[in-house]
């Protein structure tokens, strides 16, 4: 019964989808009016905290990238969301999905992450314009 239940409250609520907890501290990066306003709601509700922006300066538990083809290069951006994350943290990358303004190839990610020094690990569909990609820093190898 709990899947059921469990699946329902990730339709209504496709933050969960994104492995947000509650208490996490989630920047995001590259807001602007095309954002999909019910994730950036459903990630305050299941954080329980309010989204910080480019001008936090401590470290955040996860990073939410909105990113267009027309923002610039990605790479950079990629690199800069990393600064204040913990390896083996979490950046969300969000993108327009095919058709839609500002569409980014998915090779064009893949490049950029790899270059970035980030791997990707899952994508999904982050609302009705917008499609995300994880995206994870590399853990520090254990040493013999």
């Amino acid at each position: 019964m709990s899947a059921t239940a469990d699946h329902a409250e990730e339709r209504t609520n496709p933050a969960d989808r994104l492995g947000f907890q509650p208490g996490q501290v989630v920047q995001e990066l590259g807001y602007d009016d095309d954002a999909e306003q019910e994730l950036r709601e459903g990630i305050e509700a299941v954080t329980g905290q309010s989204l910080v922006d480019e001008d936090h300066d401590d470290v955040a538990d996860a990073v939410v990238l909105w990113f267009r083809d027309d923002d610039g290069d990605l790479t950079d951006a990629l690199v800069d969301a990393t600064t204040l994350i913990d390896p083996g943290a979490p950046v969300w990358l969000l993108t327009p999905k095919t058709g839609r303004d500002g569409y980014v190839e998915p090779s064009d990610i893949g490049e950029a992450a790899q270059t970035a020094g980030l791997a990707q690990t899952k994508t999904i569909s982050a609302g009705k314009d917008w499609a995300g990609s994880r995206l994870v820093t590399p853990k520090a190898a254990g040493r013999k």
